[in-house]
């Protein structure tokens, strides 16, 4: 497979401009925290690289339905990953849900 120069700046560039976006709409979609996670937040962005953030909203969905909540909304335009506790479960599995670990180390959270 050949190598692409610049298309990491690249990708990095477009995740970021799709983070600021996404962050602009956190408050009207009920969200009370977010943290930006994965290869974003770890400086370590690939071609492949999608945007992950893990949020915290009080929902009724399975946890497996909730993403579909904020993809349906916010339609995003680069590969996104959402990652969606409410608050009690946030709370439950801080010290032990690797997710959460990962997300909590890389970044700080943002308050809406």
């Amino acid at each position: 497979m050949p190598m692409v120069f610049g298309f990491s700046k690249h990708r990095r560039e477009l995740l970021e401009a799709e983070f600021l976006r996404i962050a602009g709409e956190m408050r009207l979609l009920g969200v009370e925290r977010f943290w930006l996670t994965g290869d974003l937040a770890a400086d370590a962005v690939t071609a492949e690289s999608e945007l992950e953030l893990l949020v915290i909203k009080e929902m009724d969905e399975p946890y497996q339905r909730r993403a579909d909540f904020f993809s349906t909304h916010l339609r995003p335009r680069v590969g996104t990953r959402f990652l969606v506790y409410t608050p009690a479960e946030f709370e439950r599995f801080e010290e032990r849900d690797p997710h959460i670990r990962r997300a909590t180390a890389l970044s700080d959270a943002i308050d809406v």
